[in-house]
């Protein structure tokens, strides 16, 4: 149970205020909020950038709410809304500074990082145990599936029940064993019960409090949702991944922006490369199926492995048909010699679809052994599409939200203004990433832009009347103090049209530079290739007059 704690920030906040107004200046998509104080000042503050905001749209499926700052004693309050994407890496959807931590603080946070998300509501999140995050998350958020980090669970009950933990050593990997190795319900309610008769003399009251939540931090309670999950160490550490390394204890609120600054563009360095790596490099095929050659192609680099993990798996997964009724074949998938822990998988061969007891395609997007077991055992050769999730393949960033609305929107309204911008960012987006992959596709699109520009710059010079209508107004309510003031197209003065004209050309020109780094990078590794090719030449030339020697 969390205790409510009032923070400050001190001349700190100031300086986060500062950069959050600055940022928001430049960019209309990137979105702050203060909670209380009139002045802005004094209470809790979210912010949201323009990346995050298109990261939810792709990857909003799950999400982890992360205060290690709660546990770890932080000196800043510093909390981060994340989530995963194509690669099973770290992305970041908004993050939060939380001075008074309340139940109705947490209410306020939640919400307000809803309206950042245009009020898309994942279908999990992940938390630490807190009382008061809880009961906020069940005020806002009563339809999505609440799920406790494990591993805070496990620390602290090695803390509660120290005494058991030092004198009977065995105690903490049985523990676990029964929570982690689990495969049915019925198999962890019998190992939690041996637990508790061997251990009888222990004061159990923690254990128990433990048990009457397993519903929310237990795995196999947990199955039937999407969590993301790629192993079962997933959850372990994952809380406090993104800003690992770059904000901790000791971390001042003066270091706090920068800090940030580093670990989003230390991730989205990571994705390009992850990217990189699943478009230019050809994953090894370990069996003749075709579904493992469609799954290369279609899979980032990480999601294939792990789906070539299980395909691989099947050669030692028999399936045996135990029931016939009608277009549903109910079977039985054992690895050979643990026949004790079979699955049962039942295939409708109508609708092609199957379920497996295991839920493990349901609780992380790719599908198991078992059910390939079947596939396998009904000839189906290629993997059909309902077991493709979009948000792990190669193609998961294609297809904007916003884009799919653009053509409905209003002509003459904030909200128009604010799309058409996140459209335009998102097209630009596409540039850099696609002209990076080779130094032809990259000189096409500087071209591209370049020719842009002109024509940009010669329709702003006919009808000056479309420099801009109006800056996003994150705007808020009786609770919600937003960046941004709320202004009229017709009010602008020509100025702040040219001072729109100026930002955006900024932007543009921070994009080619962007694109003139990554063509760096990549002439270097291609001289390292060169180099590579050329020295491998030396060494087969020289076996070769070695051979004639």
């Amino acid at each position: 149970m969390s205790a409510s704690r009032q923070r400050t920030l001190g001349g700190g906040g100031q300086h986060v205020l500062d950069y959050l107004r600055r940022m928001q200046a430049e960019n209309p998509s990137f979105f702050y909020a203060v909670q209380g104080d009139s002045d802005h000042t004094g209470g809790s503050i979210f912010w949201a950038d323009a990346s995050s905001r298109i990261n939810y749209t792709h990857f909003g499926d799950t999400v982890i709410f992360d205060t290690a700052y709660k546990t770890n004693r932080y000196r800043v309050p510093f909390a981060s809304f994340t989530g995963l994407n194509h690669h099973g890496q770290p992305v970041l959807f908004g993050c939060a500074l939380i001075l008074n931590e309340t139940e109705s603080t947490f209410a306020w946070l939640f919400q307000t990082w809803l309206r950042a998300m245009s009020d898309r509501r994942p279908v999990s999140i992940t938390t630490e145990p807190d009382r008061l995050i809880q009961t906020a998350l069940t005020q806002v958020l009563p339809e999505i599936r609440l799920r406790f980090n494990r591993w805070s669970i496990f620390r602290e009950t090695q803390e509660k029940m120290a005494h058991l933990y030092q004198s009977h050593p065995t105690f903490e990997i049985e523990f676990k064993k029964c929570i982690n190795e689990a495969e049915t319900i019925h198999e962890f309610e019998s190992s939690w019960a041996s637990l508790l008769e061997r251990y009888v003399f222990f004061d159990k009251e923690w254990l128990q409090s433990m048990y009457n939540a397993r519903h929310q931090w237990v795995p196999v309670y947990m199955r039937d949702t999407f969590f993301g999950e790629l192993s079962v160490t997933d959850g372990s550490g994952g809380l406090n991944s993104f800003f690992e390394g770059f904000v901790n204890a000791s971390t001042t609120i003066q270091v706090l922006i920068k800090q940030y600054e580093k670990a989003v563009a230390t991730w989205h360095e990571k994705e390009l490369k992850a990217d990189y790596d699943t478009s230019n490099t050809t994953p090894v095929l370990k069996t003749p199926s075709p579904m493992e050659k469609q799954a290369a192609n279609l899979f980032t680099r990480r999601i294939f492995m792990k789906f070539q993990e299980e395909l691989v798996e099947t050669l030692a997964n028999p399936a045996t048909k135990i029931d016939d009724s009608g277009s549903v074949t109910t079977y039985r998938v054992a690895k050979f010699g643990e026949e004790h822990k079979a699955h049962t998988v039942s295939f409708d061969s109508v609708e092609m679809k199957a379920s497996c007891s295991c839920q493990m395609f349901e609780n992380s997007g790719i599908i198991c052994r078992h059910i390939l077991a079947v596939f396998r055992a009904k000839n189906v050769l290629t993997l059909p599409s309902q077991y493709v999730l979009k948000r792990w393949t190669r193609n998961a960033r294609s297809g904007a939200v916003l884009e799919e609305r653009a053509p409905e929107l209003p002509n003459n309204s904030q909200e128009s203004s604010t799309v058409r911008y996140n459209n335009l960012r998102q097209e630009a987006i596409k540039y850099v990433e696609e002209g990076a992959k080779s130094i032809h596709i990259y000189n096409v699109a500087m071209n591209a832009l370049q020719e842009a520009l002109k024509k940009v710059a010669a329709a702003k010079s006919q009808s000056p009347a479309a420099a801009g209508d109006g800056a996003l107004s994150n705007g808020g309510n009786q609770d919600l103090h937003a960046a941004g003031d709320t202004q009229a197209v017709a009010s602008q003065s020509v100025a702040e049209k040219e001072k729109k004209i100026r930002e955006l050309s900024m932007e543009l020109e921070s994009t080619n530079q962007r694109c003139e780094v990554y063509r760096s990078n990549l002439l270097a590794v291609l001289r390292d290739m060169e180099e590579q090719k050329l020295k491998l030449s030396v060494k087969v030339q020289n076996a070769r007059l070695s051979l004639k020697e």
